[in-house]
């Protein structure tokens, strides 16, 4: 926050969201057993001489519960989007077909199952800890607006409380996403 710039609870609700949005986005490539375009969203292809998205060179679709279909729009890219998706470290066996490359997602295993759950859990831990930083900007910026006579110590303190509330609203927002993730991944 900027020096003497007025408390805004908003804009640190506003950051806490944004942690919580990115935790979602990060579990929503988690595989699950089930297929899900988003699943290849972290991919990234070497194309035209720089490293690029897959969703930049592809369009990757559904057309199956346990399928993708990535349809590489330069048929010469074929082989390179099929290479990335190979060497991602997802754990899948990419088979092209001209400029059509069919993923097939194979079942979980139990080991590979509680591998995913530790992978969510580091990624809640990542969200609860920006959540704790934007708690620890608030506090900081409200000690200095009290410090230099801006809010009344009693304001600061309830303040603080309000900061605190959504904090623990957050954290268990981020522990709730977690949760459903788990179980999603630990369903048979």
């Amino acid at each position: 926050m900027a020096q003497n710039a007025p408390f805004s609870l908003e804009a640190l609700k506003t950051r806490m969201q944004k942690s919580i949005q990115s935790l979602k986005e990060e579990l929503g490539g988690l595989r699950t057993g089930r297929a899900s375009a988003s699943l290849l969203e972290p991919v990234m292809v070497e194309a035209y001489g720089t490293r690029m998205p897959l969703n930049q060179v592809a369009t990757v679709t559904v057309p199956e519960p346990r399928l993708l279909s990535v349809q590489v729009w330069d048929r010469s890219m074929a082989n390179a989007v099929e290479k990335a998706i190979r060497d991602s470290g997802l754990g899948l066996n990419p088979a092209g077909e001209g400029a059509v490359i069919r993923v097939p997602l194979p079942e979980l295993n139990e080991e590979r199952r509680r591998e995913l759950t530790k992978v969510a859990h580091n990624y809640a831990e990542q969200a609860r800890v920006a959540v704790r930083h934007v708690r620890r900007d608030g506090m900081d910026h409200l000690k200095k607006l009290e410090k230099d006579g801006d809010i009344s110590e009693v304001e600061g303190r309830k303040q603080s409380d309000l900061v605190q509330k959504v904090t623990d609203a957050a954290v268990a927002d981020i522990d709730n996403i977690v949760a459903v993730k788990e179980a999603e991944i630990m369903q048979v």
